[in-house]
């Protein structure tokens, strides 16, 4: 059977040593080279190609930033994230950029193991406890996304009006800006507070907020 070559990179010597270690006491495995920094990810992989790019996130350069410029100069490179980092976020920018892995660092030696292998046969793994954080945050999103937007419910007017609430207008000056009746703003405030679910001017300008902000 093929040796699985590997290469570390973890900005902490201790654990990066320790799993060099362990790793290398593993029949099948060896460890062709080790780093600090996203600049020696980079120059590894360039210059070894490992069958194996072990890597943290946090480390100077970031292991997130040097995916792409990794996968750019040799696309073969299969590259696993190994981190202390459980935030979704972290998780689908690197496989998104790439990663094949994303393992957290609590992860025994056995199963770090099975990983490595899986991964060097093809196969893409990610953390169960974080794949089911994945999932739900993907389907919150999801459920988010079909709700719309619930400014779209508003006239054009009624938005513009919503607008200059946001602004710290008041119903009269309201009135004077878009040349209207006071009483006509007051009924477009009852509209808006109707449509939006919401009982006052403070409630109006943070659903603005938030409506612009997921768009």
């Amino acid at each position: 059977m093929k040796e699985i070559t590997i290469a570390v990179i973890d900005d902490h010597p201790l654990f990066r040593e320790g799993v060099m270690r362990i790793l290398s006491e593993i029949a099948g495995f060896r460890i062709v080279g080790e780093g600090s920094t996203s600049e020696e990810a980079l120059a590894l992989s360039a210059s070894i190609s490992p069958d194996i790019l072990l890597m943290d996130i946090s480390m100077p350069g970031g292991g997130l930033n040097v995916i792409l410029p990794i996968l750019q100069k040799n696309p073969d490179q299969k590259i696993i994230m190994l981190t202390v980092s459980e935030t979704s976020d972290d998780v689908m920018s690197a496989l998104s950029k790439g990663a094949k892995g994303y393992v957290l660092k609590g992860v025994g030696s056995r199963i770090l193991a099975e990983i490595v292998r899986a991964v060097a046969s093809g196969e893409t793994y990610v953390s169960p406890s974080l794949s089911a954080r994945l999932l739900s945050d993907m389907s919150t999103s999801a459920a988010l996304a079909k709700q719309g937007n619930p400014i779209d419910d508003l006239t054009n007017r009624e938005q513009e009006v919503l607008n200059l609430v946001a602004e710290g207008l008041s119903n009269k000056r309201i009135a004077l800006r878009l040349g209207v009746h006071e009483k006509t703003i007051k009924q477009h405030m009852t509209h808006i507070f109707a449509k939006l679910g919401i009982s006052n001017r403070t409630e109006a300008a943070i659903a603005l907020r938030n409506a612009t902000a997921r768009t």
